[in-house]
Formats: C-alpha cells, structure tokens, sequence
C-alpha cells in the first residue's frame, strides 16, 4: 500500500505528466480569465407583456392591411365578397375565412349590398379611409427627416452602400415612401446614387459625400442628457448605454458585476470605419461586440417606431459587421433591447428599443407613429358601437333635416308675408283718391278722428233697443 502511495505522488512522475500535457495558448488563457468579466452568454428570457400584447395587436393590424391594400388595388375601392376566398389565397387565408376576418372589424371594412347588382361588396369606411389619408400626409411631410436617416444608415454601413432591395423592404419602419427610389433618392443626386453589381444583378444605393454633422450616435445624446440631468460619474456614464430590465428579470451579483464591467469597456463608433484596425486582439474583438450593439441600437433609434423585426437587421449583417446569431447575440443585453416573438406564429422575431418605450408606448411620439396607431384603435373598437355610431349618424341626420325644413318654413312664410304686403300696398295706390289720400289712408284718418262723445248717443239709442 505504501509502495502504491509512493508511486501515486511521486513528484516526478507529476511533471512528467504536466510537460505531455499542451500549455494554453495566449487566447484561451485570456478567455479563461475574462469569463468573470463578460456577460453570460446563456440567460434566462424573462418576457414582457407591455411589448408582447404590443405585437398581438400588431398581428391584426398586419392582416388588415393585407385587405386594405387588395381592396384599394380594385377599381373604385370596392370588392366583390364572392371574390376574397380566391384572392386571399395569396395572403395565407383560408375558405371562408376572410369574410370572418371583415365582419370582426366594421370600423375598418364596410359590407353592402350593391344597388343594382345585388351582391354583396366590401369596401374600406370613412374612419378608415381618413386615417390611409392622415398617414400619407405624414409620410410626405417628414421626408426631409427621412432623407437624414438614409444618409445616416448608408453612413453605418463599411462600404458606404446598401442593397435596394435591403432598404425597400424595409422602408416602412424607416418611415420612406413606396416611391423612394424616385422621391427621395433620385431627387437629391448631392447625397445619392443608384447603380448596378458589377458581379450580380442587384441594385445598390450609395452614399456621395459623409457628412460629420450626421456622424452622431443617439446614444451620445441620451448620455449626455444622464449626464446633465444625474451628475453621473464620467467614466460610468462615457460609454454606458442605459439598461432597464424587465420585470422579474434576477439580477445576481457576479452579473452585476459582470454588467458594470461591459458599461466600462470604450468601442468604435458605427459610424468609424474601422478596415485601419488590427481586429485580432482580443480588445478588439470585445469593442467591435460593443460596437454591434451601438449599431443595432442606432438602426432602431433610426425607426419610425423604435423597432424593427430581426429578419431585416439581418439584411444589414454583412454590410455593418453584425454577428451571425443576432437572437442569441441580443439575449445577453435584455435591458437594452427586447425581442417579442409575437406575431406570425412566432416565426416573426420584433426588436424594440427599451429606452424609448414606457408601459407599451413610446415616449416621443411623432405624427408617422401617431398616424398609425389610429388604425390600430380603430381595430380594438367594439363591433357593438357600430350600431350606436349609425344611430347617431342617422339621428344627427334626422337633426339636420328638421332644421332644414324649419328653415324652409320660415323662408317660405317670410317671403308670404313679404308678398301679401307688397301686394296690399300696391292695391292701395290703385285707389287713390283725387285729394292724393288713398282710401286706406283715409279710413285710418277717419277712425283716428273719432271721439268718445261722438259714440255716446249711439250708445243711448242701442241701450232703448
């Protein structure tokens, strides 16, 4: 037993076994000892229901504009009934199921019977019809706004340009209209320049000149608002993002640690070009993940409404230098970002920015936004207060008719009068007299002559009578 201890810690035989052993490299060394530093990368998804009933919400807007658009493609704005089932096909509905779908919202859609077909129709309502309206104007009067941000995006991107067909997709979150190509781009040559791959047949958009009045983070500005409004310390806050967990989110004290340590590390702006940098440093890897998030976080500070879906992030990836697995990327930093998967059937992923909502809604709005959400408040309205709102149509209607013909009457009586007393006086020249009195005037003149002792013998002799 002895001999077996012996053998066992026998110091030579211990490094002879630690010399077969390969030493670790300088990176996995330094990976080792920067675990207690970086952010975990397997965490636990806490959800948060102010954004998910957000997207329930938004799931049923998107379905309503699939119909708008195919209604408003029709001649005249209208449809035939019998011809959804055929033509809703294409936008993953069911038999029968559109019909459905039009009478759960009446705000929105209006079912009638033609007048000399006798089928039934669809078409889009007044509400409706005024918000489509509403929206476009809001579109028209913020591009100026939305000519900054494509400079902005181009400027984010390494070679200074993005595929077309990139920025037409996702044109609606960055508040660009359907006619971009022509309104916004092509009017303003100084900044944009379209042209064609030289190696696939893809279109591109480019930037003419950067522009370093552009070059400015949002997140520079939220800091230096915390900054002046907190008196933070100057190394916490230079290059902090502000975090803002969700409720029920555990936070434990290495994490704590772990995040205060993250805040602290510097990066490279999205809008540095970064091709001059060693990037295999280990330094460098950590400030170009920290500059992925200042980019995600600038392209959502760049929407319409804080958020876009993770898909279209993904169409920027290679062109921003964006890691692969953006949703598991995006799941260490719960406080900064929140990823709903709420919508089509939770194969759709939406990216909101944390900081600029605030119990579901968003905390600078503009009219774009505002535009909007009208449509969605016309979807939560209750099919029960369509009835109520024709009641009060038809009985301010019935209002309007009975003042109307109060008016009339009154007109009509006015003029009566007008002409009675018109003709009335035009009897009385008629019978002039030859002393220029007219007999009317002299039957006044007459009775006014009268007194009190002319009627008393008249009196006397009715009395005897």
């Amino acid at each position: 037993m002895r001999v077996l201890l012996a053998r066992l810690v026998n110091p030579h035989r211990i490094e002879s076994l630690a010399s077969s052993r390969p030493l670790p490299s300088a990176a996995e060394f330094a990976r080792f000892m920067s675990q207690s530093t970086s952010i975990p990368k397997r965490l636990q998804r806490v959800r948060d229901h102010g954004y998910d009933n957000y997207m329930e919400i938004e799931k049923k807007t998107r379905k309503v504009l699939k119909f708008q658009s195919l209604i408003l493609a029709h001649q005249g704005g209208t449809l035939p009934v019998s011809r959804l089932d055929a033509l809703a096909r294409r936008l993953g509905f069911k038999q029968h199921e559109p019909c459905r779908f039009l009478l759960k919202f009446p705000h929105v859609f209006d079912i009638y019977e033609h007048p000399v077909q006798r089928i039934l129709y669809c078409r889009l309502t007044r509400k409706a019809i005024r918000q489509i309206e509403m929206e476009k104007e809001a579109v028209l009067a913020q591009v100026p706004d939305a000519v900054s941000r494509l400079r902005k995006l181009l400027m984010m991107s390494n070679t200074g340009r993005l595929r077309l067909e990139h920025v037409r997709i996702a044109r609606a979150e960055f508040g660009l209209p359907d006619d971009f190509e022509y309104s916004v781009a092509l009017k303003h040559p100084e900044y944009f320049r379209l042209f064609d791959g030289k190696d696939s047949r893809s279109k591109y958009i480019e930037i003419v000149s950067r522009d370093p009045g552009l070059a400015v983070c949002a997140i520079d500005k939220v800091r230096e608002r915390e900054y002046r409004e907190r008196g933070c310390n100057e190394e916490d806050v230079r290059f902090a993002f502000l975090v803002n967990f969700p409720p029920g989110f555990k936070i434990g004290k290495y994490y704590r640690i772990a995040v205060w340590k993250w805040q602290r590390i510097p990066y490279w702006s999205p809008y540095e070009d970064v091709s001059g940098y060693d990037l295999r440093s280990l330094e460098a890897q950590k400030r170009m993940e920290k500059r992925a998030i200042a980019t995600i976080h600038e392209i959502l500070s760049l929407t319409v409404e804080k958020k876009i879906t993770l898909e279209r992030i993904a169409h920027f990836r290679l062109a921003m230098d964006l890691p692969k697995k953006l949703k598991e990327f995006l799941s260490q930093h719960q406080g900064i970002f929140y990823i709903s998967t709420r919508g089509n059937q939770g194969k759709l992923h939406t990216v909101f920015l944390r900081e600029a909502y605030r119990r579901g809604e968003l905390i600078e709005p503009n009219d774009l936004y505002l535009a909007r959400r009208k449509l969605a408040e016309l979807v939560l309205l209750s099919p029960r207060t369509v009835k109520m709102d024709e009641g009060l149509v038809h009985y301010r209607r019935h209002e309007d008719e009975v003042s109307r013909q109060l008016e009339r009457d009154y007109v009509d009586q006015k003029s009566e009068d007008l002409e009675d007393r018109i003709w009335h006086e035009s009897d009385c020249e008629h019978l002039e007299s030859p002393d220029g009195i007219t007999h009317c005037q002299a039957d006044i003149e007459d009775s006014s002559d009268l007194d009190d002792s002319d009627d008393e013998p008249l009196k006397a002799f009715i009395k005897k009578s």
